[in-house]
């Protein structure tokens, strides 16, 4: 077999750092002006929208582009040192399939408007190559002019398209293949964009407001079973489903906060996962003769991190890279014409390893303990007890042994200090009449979300060594990495609007 036959064969395998030997030094620097080359000639263009290198060579028949919502180098580092601290003390990382993939790059994720982006603007950027404002989606920063998205030059070609998110299918990241908006928040009207796209495979998390902000609107579910679309919300169904179902509307029996799949921490092990629907996609799609456009989101990822849950966030990155294991199983049989992409759209949270109270060491085991995340626990929890217990008699003690069992704190380790800040933070949860700080400090301390269970986290992640510098996103760049055809294409440093560009490139579409 050729070397890049073997690729996909070498990814998974675990294995250390080690010195390579002068002749591997060298042949790698060869390879790396080979792939120079390579990427010279990829920028070349006959003026006809195709690339020529690419046309000589063949294109990219399948292709997966994961996008991890709110991910960067810390959530994905974060997640292979929690892989090797449930079980070793050694100071190692098990690496994740994805970061296993021969190609990366660096990519910049500013938009029209701020060195922050937002998912809308993020989406846009990959999804049309073009820069736009936050909130806004496939329109130009003026929202008078829409862009054709990637999937849909994909599905104009012939290809089969599907998408798939751990979110609502409405949220922006999704909604950024099939859609085009002025505000991201029009759901509505979004979900209707979905039906009237004609694309595949539509499946993960459920809709925002499918019957429109009030209610009172014709149901956008009924509208996608009008237009051909067998709709399946059980895993029966679901797993029922063959090639040639003809187009598919696949909801999550189980759906969590807004409407979205479950966190992975809080998915019961029977319940359908992100890999699951990735697999299921792939089954359906591939009869396709001119092959299909795959996308998949974690999407929580991002929703965990902007609550500063890092054990939430970790679990999710890993489900995020099950599914892309799935993927690469398919790639394995259909080496010469598959493309995998992966990357992040935005960092979210500010995420770090290290914290000023562990200085110099980290105690990623504690993230072990965790057994709900911070939804499910105000759920489960906060909410029964805010609802049953009068402002006068609530006690933080009556919640301390839930507080140890769900996130493996003990309250009887916190410093005084500690202690101090999550009695604060259970009165502010319950109303207690303490001096309340001023509004800016409110999102400060907690961002808006459940004061005690954010605090319980913070103290938590503070307590591995892990810190936090927002509630929104931040503008780090991320990585993308490659496995495939034309996978030469995503090495470097460059800007989320090449991701596009080299999309359409490795799959030869007259754009």
């Amino acid at each position: 077999m050729t070397r890049k036959n073997n690729l996909f064969r070498r990814i998974g395998k675990s294995r250390r750092n080690l010195s390579l030997p002068r002749f591997f030094i060298a042949l790698s620097i060869l390879l790396l002006t080979a792939g120079a080359s390579l990427f010279a000639n990829a920028q070349a263009d006959n003026g006809s929208g195709k690339n020529t290198a690419v046309a000589q060579e063949g294109k990219a028949k399948y292709v997966f582009l994961f996008i991890g919502d709110g991910m960067a180098m810390t959530q994905i580092s974060s997640a292979e040192i929690y892989a090797t601290a449930r079980s070793s003390k050694d100071i190692a990382i098990t690496r994740l399939s994805f970061t296993r993939l021969p190609v990366s790059g660096i990519t910049t994720t500013y938009d029209a408007g701020t060195f922050i982006t937002d998912s809308a603007s993020a989406i846009t950027a990959i999804a049309t190559g073009n820069k736009t404002l936050s909130g806004v989606l496939n329109m130009d920063p003026g929202k008078t002019r829409s862009y054709k998205t990637i999937a849909e030059y994909a599905h104009d070609a012939g290809m089969k398209v599907g998408v798939v998110t751990s979110v609502t299918l409405d949220h922006a990241t999704p909604a950024g293949f099939y859609a085009k908006a002025p505000s991201r928040s029009n759901y509505y009207d979004i979900a209707g964009q979905m039906v009237k796209s004609g694309f595949d495979y539509f499946a993960g998390g459920g809709l925002l407001e499918p019957r429109g902000k009030n209610k009172d609107q014709p149901d956008v579910i009924q509208a996608a079973q009008n237009a051909g679309y067998a709709y399946v919300n059980s895993k029966a169904a679901f797993n029922a489903l063959k090639p040639g179902a003809g187009k598919v509307l696949a909801i999550n029996a189980k759906l969590q906060d807004a409407g979205s799949m479950p966190y992975e921490l809080d998915r019961k092990a029977d319940d359908l996962s992100l890999a699951d629907y990735t697999r299921k996609g792939i089954e359906l799609l591939q009869d396709a003769p001119k092959g299909f456009f795959l996308t998949v989101e974690g999407g929580k990822i991002d929703w965990a991190c902007h609550a500063n849950d890092a054990g939430a966030a970790i679990h999710d990155v890993i489900a995020f890279d099950n599914a892309v294991k799935v993927a690469l199983d398919f790639a394995r049989v259909h080496q010469q014409e598959t493309l995998i992409i992966v990357t992040g759209d935005h960092e979210t949270g500010g995420m770090t390893i290290g914290f000023a109270g562990t200085q110099y060491d980290t105690f990623f085991d504690k993230v072990a303990l965790q057994k709900k995340t911070f939804i499910a626990f105000n759920d489960e929890v906060l909410a029964p007890y805010k609802k049953n217990t009068p402002r006068e008699r609530a006690n933080l003690a009556d919640l301390l042994p839930s507080i140890k069992d769900a996130f493996g704190v003990d309250y009887a380790a916190l410093s005084d200090f500690q202690k101090q800040q999550l009695e604060f933070a259970f009165q502010r949860t319950m109303g207690g009449e303490i001096e309340r700080p001023v509004a800016e400090d409110q999102y400060l301390l907690y961002g808006g979300y459940e004061p005690l269970t954010v605090k319980i986290t913070q103290l938590m992640n503070q307590t591995a060594g892990i810190g936090w510098t927002s509630y929104a996103h931040t503008g780090v760049p991320v990585t993308t990495f490659a496995a495939g055809v034309h996978q030469e294409l995503f090495s470097g440093y460059y800007d989320n609007t090449d991701i596009f560009r080299k999309m359409a490139s490795a799959m030869n579409l007259e754009l």
